[in-house]
C-alpha cells in the first residue's frame, strides 16, 4: 500500500465522522459560501512568475517542515510577495494543517486560495467553499473518471475552480473534461517519493492547450522554473521552499524577485 492510499484509506473515515458532526445544510449557511471566488486562473494567465505558494507544516515525504511559521504572517507575506495564489493544505494527520488554517487566510489575504486536501467525497467540496477556498485540488490517482466528472462539476456549479493533479499518462487520459481549469502535474513518484522534472516536462506535450498547466512538486530553485516555462507551464505550485525559511513571504518576494530579472 503506498501512502497515498493509505491516506485515503483515513480520509474516508474522517469525512464519514465529519458529516455527522457538521451537516451539509449547516455548511451552506456559512458567511462565506456565497463570497464571490477569487480567478487563481486569470492571475496565472497575467503573471510572469506563476507561483502558487504553499503553507505546509509537515509532509509524509520531509516530516516536519517548519511549525513555527503561523498562517496569519504566512499568507499576508504571500500577498505582499506577489504570489498569484495561496495553497493551504487541510490536512490534520499527515500535513499537520485544518480547515481553521483556511479560514484564517481568508480573513487575512485576496489572493485565491486552494483548499489542498484528499478529495473522495463531495461533501468536502461544499466543505471547502464554506471555509472561504477558491479553488479545489482533485487528485486523479484516487478517483475514478466519472467521481472526477462528478466532482469538477459539482465545483463548478459552487464557482470554485478547479486544479486536477495527475502523475502519468494514463490519469492525463481519465481526467481531460471541460469542467477542469488546470491541470497540475505532479514531479513526485508516490511509491520512491523521488522527484523529476522529466515527469512534467514528459506529459506537457500531450496536454490540450485549452488547460493552464501546473508544474507541482520539487521547484526549489529560479532554473527549474525556466527550464518548464518553454514547455507551457504556467504555475508553479511551492511549499517546502519558502516554509522551511523563517520567513516564507520574504523568501517569496525574493523568488519572484530573481524570476523577474
Amino acid at each position: 500500500m503506498n501512502i497515498l492510499d493509505k491516506i485515503t484509506r483515513d480520509k474516508r473515515i474522517e469525512v464519514n465522522l465529519r458529516k455527522q458532526l457538521i451537516p451539509i445544510k449547516q455548511l451552506e449557511q456559512s458567511i462565506l459560501f456565497n463570497k464571490t471566488a477569487v480567478s487563481l486562473v486569470n492571475n496565472l494567465k497575467n503573471s510572469t512568475s506563476g507561483i502558487i505558494a504553499e503553507h505546509k507544516r509537515r509532509s509524509p515525504s520531509k516530516q516536519v517542515i517548519n511549525h513555527d511559521l503561523n498562517v496569519f504572517d504566512v499568507a499576508k507575506g504571500y500577498e505582499s510577495a506577489g504570489v498569484c495564489g495561496m495553497s493551504v493544505l487541510t490536512d490534520g494527520k499527515y500535513f499537520g494543517g485544518s480547515l481553521d488554517d483556511l479560514l484564517t487566510a481568508r480573513s487575512n489575504c485576496n489572493l485565491p486560495l486552494l483548499r489542498k486536501e484528499f478529495i473522495i467525497d463531495s461533501y468536502q467540496i461544499i466543505e471547502a467553499k464554506a471555509y472561504g477556498a477558491d479553488v479545489i485540488l482533485l487528485i486523479a490517482a484516487i478517483l475514478t473518471k466519472n467521481e472526477i466528472k462528478q466532482f469538477s462539476e459539482l465545483a463548478k456549479s459552487l464557482n470554485l475552480e478547479v486544479l486536477l493533479e495527475i502523475h502519468n499518462e494514463e490519469e492525463l487520459h481519465k481526467s481531460i473534461m471541460p469542467s477542469i481549469d488546470m491541470l497540475g502535474v505532479n514531479n513526485r513518484n508516490l511509491k520512491t517519493f523521488n522527484v523529476s522534472l522529466e515527469t512534467s516536462k514528459q506529459l506537457s506535450q500531450l496536454i490540450p492547450n485549452e488547460f493552464i498547466k501546473v508544474s507541482e512538486s520539487g521547484i526549489s530553485s529560479v532554473e527549474a522554473i525556466k527550464s518548464l516555462q518553454p514547455f507551457g507551464y504556467k504555475g508553479f505550485l511551492i511549499g517546502e521552499n519558502f516554509m522551511k525559511t523563517n520567513n516564507a513571504g520574504e523568501s517569496a518576494k525574493q523568488f519572484i524577485k530573481q524570476i523577474n530579472l
